[in-house]
């Protein structure tokens, strides 16, 4: 038989999932500070303005900075879950189905909850699995 997971097992790995997040998004945001040809060159295939790459670099570090702060978590997560969302919307517009950038952000919204769900008993709580 399978031994069931101890909940501080459960507890670390929502860390893990959340740290993941919160380790990539500010690398991402900083290719809008520091690398703007290259976050030029995105947005512009997108049909953005390439002037907006410090703007979304601002908005995903406040985003992350509010997700990792734990009395500020669900708000980051929802925030964060926007923004990603928008990202995805983006590149099903260009008809970039399943495209990269588009399975990356689908993967960190679903870590960003994940991680969450299993990190915060109060998420746990309002949205229980059951068997």
């Amino acid at each position: 038989m399978s031994e069931r997971v101890r909940p501080d097992r459960l507890f670390w790995i929502g860390r893990s999932a959340s740290a993941l997040v919160i380790v990539a998004l500010p690398l991402d945001a900083s290719v809008q500070f520091f690398v703007p040809d290259l976050a030029a060159g995105m947005l512009g295939e997108a049909g953005f303005e390439t002037t907006i790459a410090p703007v979304l670099g601002m908005i995903m570090l406040a985003c992350v900075i509010l997700y990792a702060i734990p009395a500020t978590s669900f708000l980051g997560a929802i925030l964060i879950t926007g923004f990603l969302g928008g990202a995805i919307c983006a590149h099903l517009r260009l008809g970039e189905i399943g495209s990269p950038p588009e399975l990356l952000s689908l993967l960190l919204g679903l870590l960003a909850w994940g991680g969450l769900y299993l990190r915060d008993p109060r998420l746990r709580d309002l949205l229980p699995i059951r068997r």
